[in-house]
């Protein structure tokens, strides 16, 4: 780890405060049918609280449409979100204008899904990494190709053979290096990896993923770690928070987590996973996969709105809905009847 970020993590440490303090964050959308009609409005992120400590990666999971990559761009505020306190090192970025705003993104960044989407083809890799150099004002030619070639140095590419290379003519997991390089171009604080890895095959996951962590040890960084893939969010999460329809559903320590959930949507995920030998899962038959399609955002379920696929739901379900609370020492859960308690 560097001086800089050695003493970023000190600072954090003194006040006691986390990185991020996400609370109670809503961001809903119209949805509009034929000629622009007004049809609904999309739940998307309902009443949703975490934090990121410094040097931290939350992992988040869930089900595609569970609104992880929606709570990614509700933090960023792109757009805002339409409730809630979003504070980052101390700042509510719901108040901040736009120059302001523009200002504090600086130390948050984004590593987007698709590698080859997220870079412009035409552009040499040099000229794709010195990109939010230029913008936020790193000025002087030769102090921003120094830079370029420590990031893709750091990134595990050769400055002399990549820097004149287009996206085109790298793969899958080279261009995300060139992602990953400009994400921390500008000594960001914390990086959201939305699905970052998983358009690249087992192998070359591997690789991304230890980068992610050499870089989180030597640069003092924090993720908030998106993905559908919860074997892979075990591996790099300190903490995981498991979405279903918007909501939380359960958040704590990766490894307790997934050893003994406490919400029943949560081990219905953990028992998906599929297993070395076919039919075999990782969840030690703990429950059984889910069956059926989410319900509709548009007109999400009264009460929990895990409770029309939940085997343990019961009229309380319907009618009153669940709140996060601590049923395990760390580990807290959306759930009238959690799986197990020992908090009392």
């Amino acid at each position: 780890m560097t001086a800089a970020a050695e003493r970023a993590q000190d600072e954090r440490a003194d006040t006691g405060e986390p990185l991020l303090r996400v609370r109670n964050v809503v961001q809903e959308f119209t949805s509009r049918g034929a000629g622009g009609i007004k049809s609904g409005v999309v739940q998307a992120v309902s009443d949703v609280s975490l934090d990121i400590r410094g040097g931290e990666t939350l992992g988040v999971v869930g089900e595609t449409g569970s609104g992880k990559s929606t709570l990614a761009r509700s933090i960023l505020q792109a757009p805002r979100p339409k409730s809630g306190e979003v504070v980052f090192r101390g700042t509510d970025l719901m108040k901040l204008r736009r120059r302001e705003l523009v200002e504090a993104r600086r130390e948050m960044q984004l590593v987007f899904q698709d590698p080859f989407g997220s870079l412009n083809p035409r552009w040499k890799i040099a000229e794709l990494v010195e990109e939010p150099l230029i913008g936020y004002g790193v000025k002087g030619a030769q102090t921003r190709r120094e830079r370029v070639n420590e990031l893709l140095e750091l990134v595990g590419l050769n400055p002399d053979t990549y820097r004149t290379r287009r996206p085109g003519e790298l793969s899958g997991g080279q261009c995300q290096r060139v992602a990953i390089a400009r994400a921390i171009a500008l000594h960001p604080a914390l990086v959201i990896c939305d699905e970052a890895v998983s358009s690249l095959d087992v192998l070359v996951q591997a690789q991304v993923l230890n980068l992610f962590e050499r870089l989180r040890r030597e640069l003092g960084l924090s993720y908030l770690f998106i993905s559908h893939d919860l074997a892979l969010v075990k591996q790099v999460s300190d903490r995981v928070a498991v979405m279903h329809l918007g909501e939380l559903a359960e958040m704590g320590p990766a490894e307790e987590l997934y050893r003994r959930p406490l919400h029943p949507y949560t081990s219905a995920l953990l028992a998906a996973i599929p297993g070395v030998s076919p039919g075999a899962g990782r969840a030690g038959g703990r429950a059984a996969p889910l069956s059926g399609e989410p319900p509709s955002p548009l007109d999400p379920p009264s009460g929990c709105r895990f409770r029309t696929r939940c085997p343990r739901a019961e009229t309380r379900c319907a009618e009153q809905r669940p709140v996060m609370r601590e049923h395990a020492p760390g580990q807290f859960a959306a759930c009238h009847f959690p799986l197990r308690s020992e908090v009392s």
